[in-house]
């Protein structure tokens, strides 16, 4: 028997039976199928999923998990414990802690994105010209990258939040565009080192070649396969972001005036921390899982898109 009628009598019950599934033992798969296919399996994974869920859910819709109104306020009852309408109790002001607490993240976690966003963008343009370009184009914007880097985060953030905020805003603006215009210099070394690896490959040089343009190449043909280290970056700045304004909030020149989040919880409750620690500890320890399961998240999308760890 011919070596074409073996292949046609192997092949013959896959085809009586329709035909072969995509996602059939032994076919390959693409990068990105093989990260989804590692990270089904990673309990870490989906830990800091269903807790990054439920945070999100809590910033979308936070009448799903509190009926209170958190900014009803009482002085009579500063400070008392957790009773049928305050599981957490209540604040030096008499406002329900657990309703503060949830409608906090709404404030929170748009800084977050948003600042995240930003930092994304500047990030995949600096990036991605630098690495496809070279030469005195990549000279001059790594050397840009270095200066921004050598800023101190924490002074200039504070500086630029005090300018960029109004007398009477609540500051969520400011605290946004702060984050993201000094959040973007990992990013953007990151997408850079991409770029100039995946523009050596040989599906770059045949799409030049065929006389595609540089905007063309970056965009269809290496940027898709340089962007999974590029989202790790951003899932685990994103953390980073709601971290910095809580930082920011707690030193007075984040979140103002009617802004709820965690920050300005915290802030506020620092005085009163040995008389009542509850108002405090209950932000705190949300504001730490949250940034933790922004953390564990993109490490687990990190290890899912590292052919080494394979």
């Amino acid at each position: 028997m011919s070596d074409i009628n073996l292949v046609a009598t192997a092949e013959a019950p896959a085809a009586a039976t329709g035909p072969r599934r995509s996602n059939r033992p032994g076919k390959p798969r693409s990068l990105a199928a093989d990260a989804w296919y590692d990270l089904r399996r990673n309990k870490i994974f989906w830990v800091a999923g269903v807790l990054v869920a439920l945070v999100v859910l809590m910033a979308v819709w936070p009448s799903l998990f509190t009926s209170a109104d958190p900014r009803e306020c009482v002085l009579g009852r500063a400070h008392r414990g957790a009773d049928g309408k305050a599981l957490l109790g209540y604040d030096f002001q008499g406002c329900n802690v657990y309703a503060r607490t949830i409608y906090g993240a709404r404030d929170s976690i748009v800084v977050g994105v948003f600042a995240t966003l930003i930092s994304g963008v500047l990030g995949l343009l600096f990036g991605l010209v630098a690495g496809y370009y070279g030469r005195w184009v990549d000279a001059v914007l790594s050397r840009f990258i270095d200066i921004v880097l050598g800023i101190p985060f924490l002074l200039a953030a504070i500086v630029l939040t005090q300018r960029l905020e109004g007398p009477t805003s609540t500051g969520l603006l400011a605290v946004t565009v702060t984050l993201g215009v000094l959040g973007w210099t990992t990013a953007a070394r990151v997408m850079r080192s991409s770029v100039m690896s995946a523009k050596g490959q040989d599906y770059v040089s045949a799409a030049r070649m065929l006389g595609a343009g540089p905007a063309r190449i970056m965009l269809r043909h290496i940027l898709p396969n340089a962007v999974a280290p590029f989202i790790v970056v951003l899932t685990i700045l994103l953390g980073i972001n709601i971290a910095s304004e809580a930082t920011l909030s707690y030193l007075g020149v984040g979140l103002q005036g009617d802004a709820i989040s965690w920050g300005t919880a915290i802030s506020d409750e620092g005085a009163y921390v040995r008389i009542h620690p509850g108002p405090l500890v209950w932000p705190s320890v949300f504001l730490g899982v949250t940034v933790l399961a922004f953390i564990m998240l993109g490490d687990a999308i990190r290890d899912a898109f590292d052919p080494k760890l394979r």
